[in-house]
């Protein structure tokens, strides 16, 4: 459905006095009934560590930008357990999942009960247009799908996220992840799993020290200690009228992805074990 067709059904909604559903599909109850189970990764068996998460605003349109690893992104699952549990006013994040992800059985529709929504630049505006917090990871499936040589080092950012930013004056909050990247250690991409990759709907299948190794035992994430740090907010208002040069909005992203990766040196540095 078309934004301005969906705003117009919703506003004619409030004006009845009656409940707007969700755009995407978000569903209360089901995040109510997967948020214990979170919970216990986030608390036991994680361990996680947020600092700074009150630099999240408490209301109104904001992205939340973080560096993305682990072959399997479950850092984006720690992320908005991360706000709902720690934050002041427990803000939903609505995360921006790659597209490939709505195609695999059962998990597109599973994540837009959760609160997640297929990326595209028109969805991130719809979300921002109703003043909610999305998360972003500009690296992209290349963040999960590089190696463990590789960890902790950011790969090349998307710059929608800046215009985006721009468009609606929405504060960037810059995030860093450290723990995630051990979860699944990626030694190599298992390519010629031809049928199984067709059947989960991916481009490869990772492969770490445990998988395909100890079959489905090696699926199971090692249970590393996770810190994650929000930085300071990032404003890139401007008061030109003019659309921003492709310079600027490089400039910008830059600063951004600068600040992430010294946060997560920040972070390794502080870090006694990965366990």
């Amino acid at each position: 459905m078309d934004a301005p067709v969906l705003e117009l059904r919703q506003s004619a909604a409030r004006r009845l006095g009656k409940a707007v559903p969700d755009p995407f599909g978000y569903d209360p109850r089901i995040h109510a009934q997967v948020k214990p189970i979170a919970e216990f990764f986030y608390r036991r068996y994680w361990r996680v560590t947020a600092d700074g998460i009150a630099r999240v605003p408490g209301h109104g349109p904001v992205l939340v930008v973080g560096n993305h690893s682990g072959g399997i992104p479950i850092d984006a699952a720690m992320l908005v357990t991360a706000l709902d549990l720690d934050h002041p006013q427990h803000r939903l994040l609505r995360c921006l999942y790659d597209r490939f992800v709505a195609d695999m059985p059962f998990m597109g529709e599973f994540y837009n009960k959760l609160g997640s929504v297929v990326a595209s630049y028109e969805n991130a505006q719809t979300l921002l247009r109703r003043g909610d917090a999305v998360g972003i990871f500009p690296e992209g499936v290349a963040g999960v799908a590089k190696g463990i040589g590789r960890r902790y080092q950011l790969q090349r950012f998307h710059t929608g996220f800046i215009r985006l930013s721009l468009e609606f004056q929405a504060p960037i909050v810059p995030v860093a992840i450290v723990g995630a990247e051990e979860t699944y250690p990626v030694i190599g991409k298992w390519k010629a799993a031809g049928m199984l990759t067709k059947l989960l709907n991916v481009p490869y299948i990772p492969v770490t020290p445990f998988f395909p190794l100890l079959g489905v035992l090696g699926t199971i994430p090692l249970p590393t200690r996770w810190h994650i740090r929000f930085g300071e907010p990032v404003h890139p208002y401007r008061r030109k009228r003019t659309p921003p040069t492709r310079r600027e909005i490089a400039t910008l992203c830059e600063k951004v992805r600068r600040q992430i990766q010294g946060m997560l040196h920040e972070l390794l540095a502080e870090r006694d074990s990965v366990f």
